[in-house]
């Protein structure tokens, strides 16, 4: 199965950032989030991903070209130019980079790659989340669904701490600094979905989000996995900072893959 990655979009919310690099190369713990995404899809088995570029994707290019040389151990023949790998930390994967197009929409990106994810059930998700979700249970939930599309159902952390008033007074309350979430459910990305569902798209200015997810909706070939663990969204700086602080305290729970994979 190969993962598709939506990795075109400006990222205007966390500009602190993505005004030098796209968003997906913000970086956690030293690699961009784009990478923890694809290691998440591997611990899952899938290492054969399609990555849909828009701004500044260039830089994600680069970023993969040299990823081997920069992931391996060298000696260099400077007469002769020779170059010979002694260790190599490069994981199995196979990645597909393809240029969408600076402005187009979410929707239009899936469709530019049709040709690239051609006739088999895919999965694919955004540049900028993190999850401690195993995505086989989302491919046999799908393949058991007979849906054309399925999203993953989280409860995102609420952004502000919670009071909760006591007996109906408003005099006494209790606090709950940041909640896990409200009790409602949020498409935290990490589709999969049949081909068929880019018929539902019409061209570049489609927002997969709007028109294609509601019509997917209306007729009944749209199902939803509930993922009751971590999820988080890089939205801003500071997304930014907290994945960061998870990662370096060795607290980060979607690092769900071996060490050595």
């Amino acid at each position: 199965m190969k993962a598709v990655i939506l990795a075109g979009g400006r990222g205007t919310r966390i500009s602190e950032e993505s005004e030098s690099r796209p968003k997906p190369m913000v970086e956690i713990g030293g690699k961009p989030i784009l990478w923890h995404i694809m290691k998440i899809y591997a611990a899952a088995g899938v290492t054969d991903f399609v990555v849909l570029l828009g701004y500044k994707g260039y830089m994600i290019k680069e970023y993969f070209a040299n990823y081997f040389l920069h992931s391996s151990d060298l000696t260099i023949n400077l007469a002769t130019d020779a170059v010979q790998t002694l260790e190599s930390k490069t994981e199995p994967w196979t990645v597909t980079l393809l240029d969408t197009g600076a402005d187009t929409m979410t929707g239009g990106r899936l469709l530019r790659a049709k040709k690239h994810i051609g006739d088999d059930t895919f999965s694919f998700t955004y540049g900028d989340g993190v999850t401690d979700l195993d995505v086989r249970k989302v491919i046999d939930f799908h393949r058991s669904s007979g849906s054309i599309a399925t999203v993953t159902a989280v409860q995102p952390p609420a952004r502000y701490g919670k009071l909760q008033f006591d007996d109906g007074g408003v005099d006494k309350v209790s606090f709950l600094e940041k909640p896990t979430g409200d009790g409602g459910w949020v498409s935290g990305g990490f589709f999969v979905a049949s081909p068929s569902l880019l018929d539902y798209i019409e061209g570049d200015d489609t927002v997969f989000e709007q028109a294609p997810l509601q019509r997917l909706a209306a007729d009944g070939e749209l199902s939803a996995y509930q993922h009751d663990g971590f999820w988080r969204g890089m939205d801003t700086l500071w997304d930014k900072i907290y994945l960061n602080e998870l990662w370096e305290n060795d607290k980060a729970p979607w690092k769900i893959w071996d060490e050595a994979a």
